[in-house]
């Protein structure tokens, strides 16, 4: 059995992530941290605070964290601290954060780092590459659209996206929104939304002359983001150290952008 803690246990993704690891039979929830103590599924949420003591106390195997940025470092630092693999779906890091966060896990404990964990979004990502591959010469927009309640745009899943255009087309300006008089060149465009109880929506459009090509994924439950999750904690468990993406936990080959 494969113990868990999940961070962020209160929150969306949180609970659904306790939820699925508790009904898993091989699966073992042990605990969980969020700003403020409570329970879940039966189990202890400590605070933030005394993430350490409940982690000395369980051992866990895996610590999975959906969290923001801020918190996730400090969360992924603890964990590796007390040897815990890790998964983390959390979105947001800086470019300093990420080099943080790399330092605290190479040679202590493995991770699997991904902007989404849902399986289908990541073979969209293929998807994506193979199309930008082929159609250099088209003109390209992202959309994505999420939950009201959502912090960072563009999501992490649009910037993944971006990433693998710039990889396969060379590297673009982003036109964030457009607005006022302009002529369109050789940019991507980048427009988000943010309304309702949206899950998350991404739509990458080809656009060539009396042609479009659009790829799109559409979310309908977060429990595709916490079934992608649970299938990387059964991966990660004993592997190497390092940082992993969940194109290693599919074996899909091609790497797709953490």
């Amino acid at each position: 059995m494969t113990r868990v803690v999940v961070c962020g246990a209160l929150g969306r993704m949180g609970t659904t992530v306790g939820r699925l690891v508790n009904d898993a039979p091989d699966l073992t929830l042990v605990g969980g941290i969020d700003v403020k103590p409570g329970n879940f599924f039966g189990v202890e949420v400590v605070e933030s605070a005394a993430m350490d003591t409940l982690l000395a106390e369980v051992k866990p195997d895996v610590v999975i964290d959906f969290t923001v940025a801020s918190a996730a470092v400090e969360n992924i630092k603890r964990s590796a601290r007390h040897g815990a693999a890790l998964v983390v779906g959390t979105t947001g890091f800086s470019p300093e954060q990420r080099t943080e966060i790399a330092a605290s896990i190479q040679g202590k404990v493995p991770a699997v780092i991904s902007s989404n964990f849902s399986i289908g979004v990541n073979i969209f990502w293929q998807l994506i590459r193979n199309a930008a591959s082929m159609l250099p010469e088209y003109d390209i927009e992202v959309l994505e659209a999420h939950h009201r309640y959502k912090k960072d745009a563009p999501s992490g899943t649009a910037k993944t996206i971006l990433q693998i255009l710039d990889e396969e087309v060379g590297e673009r300006k982003k036109f964030y929104g457009r607005e006022g008089m302009m002529e369109r060149g050789r940019e991507i465009g980048v427009h988000v939304i943010r309304g309702g109880d949206i899950v998350g929506d991404h739509t990458v459009l080809f656009a060539g002359n009396f042609e479009t090509i659009e790829l799109s994924h559409r979310a309908y439950d977060r429990s595709v983001f916490a079934q992608g999750a649970l299938k990387a904690a059964r991966w990660v468990a004993g592997k190497k150290p390092g940082i992993y993406g969940m194109n290693d936990v599919l074996s899909l080959g091609i790497a797709a952008s953490k």
